[in-house]
């Protein structure tokens, strides 16, 4: 097994590197012995087998295409370097690269995106498969190359495929990832060619991720079959303005021009009340059978960056120079992602020998394994991160079906329909149809038979239409209509300053992020980009509206003059970490009701306004300790109340004692943070979980519960069994800070409703807080001496809270040989949920860590080579590798690798130069 590691362990760098060295070639021979003995199918492997992928990084290799020599230059780290003399040659050379390090990854990935992973995995996946078809990526992603993209993009990208292809050139599978050699036991799949419109459908993947509050809309509309509309109400309280700060402060909408401006004229508006659909017409019966059916299809949708679009944060900030100690911006940036292994993170140099016309780009940072460019990162002029807006751009739409077509505006249309044909390796092939209306909503609930019958048993009120033949549910989502966010990722990376980056920002349709800026001349910004629609009739995109009737349809996009920025604003920071863009007073359109609730973002504010007000200046090393911060939140709300409570219990009060002169500090090595976090767990569990539907809960957990609409106890006949369907990293309440923002909405009312637990035949009934704070002190203290052991002084929050690092496909299905020589872990962290340092983890499922910074990095404005920065795993896709995981121990540390960027800091930790030639 993979050695287990924490943040706290490590060793010199020598005695390292040997040690390192030592248990890579012990496990090797360990795999060697293993397959001798029979495991592994019968199949020998060799140590020649697991290396024979291992990319050449040294001496010179020829390829057809190139104009003239291209460097290769990595340092220690593996991490590459690319020189060239054109643009196609570094975009050229850029594909072979990543290919040489991560094509199992690039492939596995457009096999996602075009609904085509059976082809390597089999009929498990024909249920996925078929679900990405009728989302029609891989379609979309063509229409865009062939209609949307500008000529420079495209060449880029055919140049990238080539050096993908030169790659793959005379190469059998088990010559490119032990991967390849495994599924060479089951199929004879053989990689195809890589083409441009692989490269641009990775964006849609990463749309989806990123496409904002489509799990709250289904989740609301679930919550109606047991709650009322107060309760929901009070499960998702509005955002905390007045508390936690928007993004954009020192702006507004100018209503004379219809642009924003730093001076302009606030025109606000106010959202609409609504329950059950948009526009407030009550939700028809079945349809929260529907969204449980649809909600399970999605849930099995293979992530791209995120976790199913749950819990996808990310921290970025920028700080002027007036506030610095070198003179010029710091800006910081760690996106919140699902762990993977690789990382789905690339780190590289993208660099021109000397930047002219014919070869514009000297740019290192982020980007994906299969595109070209880089997402984030610095060129020589300027620096931009990223965090995810959270802005609405996906709306359910319930369709009333009739015959082989759906009602609209009292008229029954005909669907547009298409047939897909899905391979399956070791099977035979299954044919789907994809049906859309008429303006390009899929059918998603073609996807699951049950939803087809339960919508034709659903009930509707009295103002909705004749049943007829049942319901469906379409999804009108900007990332199906193509876009240029691809030319947006090319015209960042060469922009020299804040009107050329604004100009880029325009071409950024999807996803729709968060942009933070600085650059060398000592400027700052912020840009809300995007393909933002506008809605009508009293729908603010909250809940599912009613298909049949046109009022609800998009009535167009935001102007992007209109969009939300800030330059060089006079306080001399900029936040960004999901909170809202802008205060919905200050601002005419409606960008969300669902923005993350502000406490990482706010917890920020406060770091920098801190050190600011004492009058210090912020360092490289001060920005790091920032993305460090452990502090909990929600434990600075809660400890008071929980030290107040007398505990007749000795061992449960020992416990209790913990948290008493605890700092809120949730390190690796804090019993108090376990005690703490396992308190909430329960607290939220038994306040909230426990009353949800059952769609909602963690499945397999099963319990007695109201029959509907209170939240309050009932007697015991009138309680039904009921058990959880949801996987336990997606269940709900999750502990995220909105759940903070209930919480405290309701905290100082000591006989609200949710404190409320009927009896039952273990426990007494609750009918106050400190009584149920109380229980849920007992339930911790128990669970902990389960996992922990009784004696407190062994307690620590990392040996709860632990990060795996699987492979993608193989290392979570595969054998579990596969598994154990794909997969890495545990480590031990520190951090949490809505903390700073975002390792999240999901309340209603348990500690283990499930989304973190999938990188860390730290731009210095004033000394491009002083800046830092670290992937979440290593540059190798290659199990076994010395740069697969070589940076994890150091990022679990908090510890930043140094990024070298001028030709010559690069010389410097150059360890390995391989030349390509034409």
């Amino acid at each position: 097994m993979p050695p287990n590691t924490t943040a706290s362990s490590g060793q010199k760098p020598g005695k390292s590197g040997r040690k390192k060295g030592r248990r890579a070639r012990l496990v090797l021979i360990v795999l060697v012995l293993a397959v001798i003995g029979g495991i592994a199918f019968g199949a020998y492997w060799s140590v020649s087998t697991v290396r024979a992928s291992f990319p050449q990084t040294k001496g010179s290799i020829a390829l057809d295409g190139l104009s003239g020599p291209v460097d290769v230059k990595r340092d220690g780290n593996g991490i590459p370097q690319i020189y060239a003399s054109s643009d196609e040659d570094l975009f050229m050379a850029q594909g072979f690269v990543q290919a040489q390090d991560r094509f199992y990854e690039m492939d596995v990935r457009r096999h996602m995106t075009s609904g085509r992973l059976s082809e390597m995995f089999g009929k498990g996946q024909v249920d996925n498969d078929a679900f990405l078809r009728t989302l029609g990526w891989n379609r979309v992603a063509q229409k865009e190359y062939d209609t949307e993209l500008s000529a420079s993009t495209k060449k880029y990208l055919r140049a990238y495929a080539r050096g993908v292809n030169a790659y793959l050139l005379g190469k059998d599978g088990k010559d490119i990832s032990l991967e390849y050699a495994a599924l060479g036991f089951s199929n004879d799949y053989t990689p195809r060619q890589w083409t441009p419109v692989d490269s641009v459908a990775w964006l849609k993947a990463m749309a989806w991720d990123l496409r904002g509050n489509m799990q709250d809309e289904i989740d609301r509309s679930l919550m109606t079959s047991r709650l009322g509309p107060k309760q929901i109400a009070d499960l998702y309280p509005e955002y905390p303005y007045g508390r936690n700060k928007a993004i954009v402060q020192e702006g507004a909408y100018d209503s004379a021009t219809g642009a924003y401006s730093p001076t302009g004229t606030a025109a606000g508006s106010t959202p609409p009340a609504g329950s059950g659909l948009a526009g407030g017409t009550e939700a028809p019966a079945g349809l929260q059978s529907q969204l449980s059916g649809l909600y399970d299809v999605l849930d099995d949708v293979p992530t791209a960056v995120g976790v199913n679009g749950n819990g996808i944060g990310s921290n970025s900030w920028v700080v002027a120079g007036s506030h610095t100690i070198t003179g010029k911006p710091l800006l910081a940036n760690d996106p919140h992602l699902s762990p993977s292994l690789p990382s789905v993170w690339y780190q590289m140099g993208l660099h021109c020998t000397t930047v002219s016309a014919a070869c514009r780009y000297d740019v290192s940072g982020y980007t994906f394994a299969g595109m070209p460019g880089v997402v984030i990162g610095h060129n020589r002029d300027i620096a931009w991160g990223m965090t995810n807006s959270g802005v609405d751009v996906t709306d359910l739409y319930l369709e009333k079906i009739t015959g082989d077509g759906y009602e609209y505006d009292g008229k029954v249309l005909p669907f547009t329909t298409r047939k897909e044909t899905i391979k399956v390796a070791g099977g035979a092939s299954k044919t789907i149809v994809v049906r859309s209306t008429e303006d390009g909503m899929p059918l998603l609930s073609d996807r699951d038979d049950e939803l087809v019958k339960v919508g034709k048993k659903a009930g509707v009120d009295s103002e909705a239409p004749d049943r007829g033949d049942g319901y469906a549910i379409a999804l009108r989502w900007t990332a199906l209509d193509p876009g240029t966010s691809m030319d947006a990722v090319f015209e960042m990376d060469r922009a020299g300053d804040w009107t050329e980056f604004r100009k880029a920002a325009t071409s950024f349709d999807v996803p729709s992020q968060n942009l933070i800026y600085a650059d060398t001349e000592g400027n700052i910004g912020y840009q809300l980009p995007g393909k933002i629609p506008t809605r009508a009739k009293g729908d603010d995109g909250s809940l599912p509206s009613p298909g049949w009737d046109s009022a609800y349809r998009w009535t167009g996009y935001i102007k992007q003059s209109a969009l939300p920025y800030e330059y060089n604003p006079e306080r001399g920071y900029i936040v960004t970490a999901n909170q809202a863009v802008v205060d919905k007073d200050s601002y005419p359109y409606t960008l969300t009701t669902d923005w993350g609730y502000g406490t990482r973002s706010q917890r920020i504010n406060d770091l920098i306004a801190s050190k600011i007000n004492g009058g210090g200046k912020i360092s490289t090393d001060d920005m790091r300790q920032m993305q460090l911060d452990n502090s909990s939140e929600i434990a600075k709300l809660i400890v008071p109340k929980l030290l107040k409570i007398d505990v007749a219990d000795k061992d449960v009060r020992d416990a209790q004692k913990l948290l008493e002169g605890w700092d809120y500090t949730q390190d690796s090595d804090s019993a108090a943070a376990a005690y703490f976090n396992a308190t909430w767990r329960n607290i939220l569990k038994l306040a909230f979980g426990d009353k949800l539907p059952k769609e909602l809960r963690v499945k397999g957990q099963c319990l007695y519960v109201d029959r509907v609409d209170s939240t309050g106890p009932a007697d015991e006949d009138q309680r039904v069994r009921e058990c959880g369907e949801r996987d336990a990293d997606q269940a709900q309440p999750d502990g995220g800070d909105r759940w903070f923002e209930v919480v405290r909405k309701i905290i100082d009312d000591e006989h609200n409703d949710w404190w409320k637990l009927p009896r039952t035949r273990t426990q007494e009934a609750t009918t106050t807080r400190d009584e149920l704070f109380g229980r849920a002190m007992r339930d911790a203290r128990w669970e902990l001496t389960a996992k922990l052991g009784k004696d407190i002084d062994t307690w620590s929050w990392g040996r709860l809270h632990r990060l795996f690092l699987k492979n993608q496909t193989l290392g979570t299905e595969g054998p579990g040989f596969l598994q154990y020589m794909l997969n890495r872990g545990p480590w031990k962290l520190g951090g949490g949920e809505a903390a700073v340092n975002a390792t999240g983890w999901n309340a209603a499922g348990g500690y283990g860590v499930v989304w973190v910074p999938s990188m860390r990095m730290v731009v210095n404005l004033g000394d491009l080579d002083k800046s830092k920065w670290i992937n979440l795993s290593g540059a190798s896709g290659h199990a076994y590798s010395a740069h697969y995981t070589d940076q994890t121990d150091l990022w679990a540390k908090g510890e930043l690798l140094p990024w070298a960027f001028s030709a010559e800091a690069v010389g410097k930790r150059t360890s390995d130069t391989l030349v390509l030639k034409p």
